[in-house]
């Protein structure tokens, strides 16, 4: 295998440099992925409440309403115009 130098990785663009990080990244397995037991325990734990925290959240649409209901001036004078109008 031939690696790139100094000097070809110097001439790579920052998002050409991402890109071969993202490639290289992809390439591996999920089993070729270090992970240390504190990063395991965290996903099972994440894995398992999953259906929970989905049962228990809100669409935008609900949250929205609320919103302008508590402050309607509040609302639509701090929110982007693209979040307003959605």
């Amino acid at each position: 295998m031939q690696f790139l130098t100094q000097d070809e990785l110097a001439r790579l663009t920052s998002p050409e440099r991402l890109a071969l990080i993202s490639q290289l990244w992809d390439s591996l397995d999920d089993d070729q992925l270090p992970l240390t037991a504190a990063q395991r325990a965290d996903l099972d734990c994440r894995l398992a409440t999953l259906d929970q925290d989905r049962r228990e959240g809100v669409t935008w649409a609900a949250l929205k309403a609320e919103l302008e209901q508590r402050c309607p001036s509040c609302f639509r004078s701090s929110l982007p115009r693209a979040l307003v109008s959605s």
